[in-house]
C-alpha cells in the first residue's frame, strides 16, 4: 500500500472527521486540489510552509484508494508531488499523527518518516 501525507491542522482535521471528508485546507481550495507530499518530501514541506506552526497533524493515506483523483505532478524543484483532485473519503485514512513544536521551530515527525 503506497502511503502519500497531508499536513493539516487540529480543527480542520476534526471537522473533516465528522464530515467523513477533508475537502482541503485554504490553499488547496484555491488551487483547486488537496497537496499531499510522498515520504520523503514531508520533512521539506513542513519546514518551507508549517515552520514553527502549532496544532498541526500528519495524515497518512493510502493512494490506492484514491482512483484516477489522484495525479502525481511536477512541483518544487522537479519532483513529483500527489495531488488529489476530489475530496479527500476519511475511509482512506491509515493513521494520523500528531505534530508537536520542538524548541528549534521544527516538527517532531513519527519514527517511519524520520529516515524518509
Amino acid at each position: 500500500m503506497p502511503l502519500i501525507y497531508k499536513i493539516v491542522d487540529i480543527p480542520s482535521w476534526r471537522n473533516a472527521i465528522q464530515a467523513g471528508e477533508f475537502n482541503g485546507a485554504a490553499i488547496d481550495l484555491h488551487d483547486g486540489f488537496i497537496h499531499f507530499s510522498a515520504a520523503n518530501e514531508v520533512a521539506e514541506t513542513l519546514q518551507k510552509y508549517f515552520a514553527g506552526q502549532p496544532d498541526l497533524m500528519l495524515i497518512s493515506v493510502d493512494a490506492d484508494l484514491l482512483g484516477e483523483a489522484l495525479k502525481w505532478e511536477v512541483s518544487r524543484g522537479g519532483a513529483l508531488f500527489p495531488h488529489l483532485y476530489a475530496s479527500l473519503p476519511i475511509s482512506a485514512v491509515v493513521d494520523q499523527f500528531e505534530l508537536p513544536v520542538l524548541p528549534d521551530g521544527k516538527h517532531r515527525l513519527p519514527e517511519s518518516l524520520v529516515s524518509a
